[in-house]
């Protein structure tokens, strides 16, 4: 799957979908037909929202997407709000039915968008982690940083298991929490350490010629 993106972050509420509907964009406006799908998504009472806001976008640009609805992106949802293999209490998950539907939603584009939940390691099945997504599809791997106290230390442990797993990723800070603080408390640490380092509101572009390059 060369032209598919798994975008993944330390945590949660980091800014995944923020990003990726970024993406979807910067994509569009180069002429590809795009595409998304969240594979899991958990705290879904009714309509699983990440996957609206990303369904919303790609049937402004996408006609394979126009009689979908949210959940159709959605291999699973849960109520609960937790890692999918807590959440998942009666024990329904097939790990299959994940990658059939990576499968079915990269059919209908041209480059795809996978949305992980949580981080690398959350759990979905007892054997079956986030970070085995990229690792079974060959999707690029997108991890979302945040910019609060406490970043360079997440962003880090991040990369660390992302290296371990020898899952290959580029990586983009979302400057939203504490953005007003994170000149002087985590960026100077970011400028040494990884100079060029992306920012999700204005270097995504790099990303994607590299995306486009390696396709």
């Amino acid at each position: 799957m060369k032209r598919a993106i798994f975008v993944t972050a330390t945590g949660t509420g980091v800014g995944k979908t923020f990003v990726s509907l970024r993406l979807l964009e910067l994509f569009a406006s180069r002429g590809y037909c795009v595409g998304a799908v969240k594979p899991l998504e958990t705290g879904v009472q009714d309509i699983p929202r990440d996957a609206q806001k990303l369904l919303n976008l790609c049937k402004r640009h996408n006609d394979a997407f126009a009689t979908l609805e949210p959940a159709d992106l959605c291999a699973y949802t849960f109520p609960l709000p937790a890692a999918p293999f807590c959440a998942d209490s009666a024990g329904v998950i097939e790990e299959d039915a994940i990658f059939a539907k990576i499968e079915e939603m990269a059919s209908r584009c041209e480059i795809l968008l996978i949305e992980g939940a949580g981080g690398p390691l959350v759990p979905i099945t007892k054997t079956l982690y986030m970070i085995d997504i990229p690792k079974v599809t060959g999707a690029h791997t997108l991890l979302v940083t945040p910019s609060r106290l406490g970043c360079i230390n997440e962003t880090l442990c991040a990369m660390e298991v992302l290296e371990s797993r020898a899952v290959e990723y580029e990586w983009c800070i979302n400057i939203h929490e504490d953005a007003d603080s994170f000149d002087r408390v985590s960026r100077p640490f970011f400028d040494s350490h990884f100079p060029g380092w992306i920012e999700s509101g204005g270097g995504l572009e790099r990303f994607a010629d590299k995306i486009l390059e390696s396709s």
